[in-house]
């Protein structure tokens, strides 16, 4: 019998639907899944005809994290090893250059929490859990929480969180700010869709130099966040989308945008 593969990739309209495929284990997070992810997340930036990405879970959870059973006969290179490779996923995620968006369709804990961190926006299903349960099983949230969770929802809910290793639901996740969106369950996957279709119908040229702008920003003092973006502004206004997009304005008219 063949083994399914641990990541699945599909694309339609310009998005790339990538689902974490190991739903007997609540889609748990070892090696082959980072490494597999890794390279689907790799094909979908160099495809040109992928505008966007959606990560998502098969079954009943999007991930309940890193798997435990490596984690427990693992030595401690390996364990670091591990969670420097999942480190470089998440850049990725980043790194894309395009829109990608987490649909979170039941449980994200742990390191499936880090993967939904890395991404620009969150969907969350009703039901979902989402949560940092590290510290009770004696660990830390090694690949990029404790970086990425207190710039989402502040230093203080974030140690909260990360230190009692409590998770939290849909609601309180979108009252926070750790999600953008709650959606029914039946309903999450054309949520996302619609986010998603929303973003691409802008100017790519605007939405990808204002993600730069957010992203490096945060790294960054105050004054210089702004500086960057008034240089992005003044860098986007050598675009021919932004010519179309003024002219457009003041023509009262929809802006058709060439993408350059």
């Amino acid at each position: 019998m063949t083994t399914p593969e641990s990541v699945l990739i599909e694309e339609f309209d310009g998005i790339a639907v990538v689902t974490l495929n190991r739903p007997h284990a609540l889609n748990a997070i070892d090696v082959d899944v980072l490494t597999r992810l890794g390279t689907l997340l790799e094909t979908a930036r160099e495809r040109k005809a992928v505008r966007a990405v959606i990560l998502t879970g098969t079954g009943a959870a999007f991930s309940a994290g890193a798997d435990i059973r490596y984690l427990h006969h693992a030595s401690p290179l390996e364990v670091r090893d591990f969670a420097r490779l999942a480190v470089r996923v998440t850049k990725q995620i980043e790194d894309l250059g395009k829109p990608a968006l987490a649909a979170l369709n039941g449980v994200t804990v742990g390191g499936g929490l880090e993967l939904a961190e890395a991404c620009m926006i969150r969907v969350a299903a009703t039901h979902a859990k989402l949560g940092h349960p590290e510290v009770r099983i004696g660990a830390v949230a090694g690949f990029g929480g404790t970086t990425r969770l207190p710039r989402l929802v502040g230093k203080g809910r974030a140690a909260e969180m990360l230190l009692r290793g409590r998770t939290v639901d849909a609601e309180e996740a979108l009252r926070i700010g750790l999600v953008q969106s709650v959606a029914e369950p039946e309903r999450l996957m054309a949520e996302a869709k619609a986010i998603v279709r929303d973003i691409l119908a802008q100017s790519p040229a605007a939405v990808r130099l204002t993600w730069e702008a957010l992203h490096r920003g945060l790294n960054m003092t105050l004054e210089e966040s702004a500086e960057l973006g008034a240089d992005y502004f003044g860098l986007v206004a050598t675009s021919e989308d932004f010519r179309i997009g003024t002219s457009a304005f003041v023509e009262k008219a929809k802006p058709a945008w060439t993408g350059r």
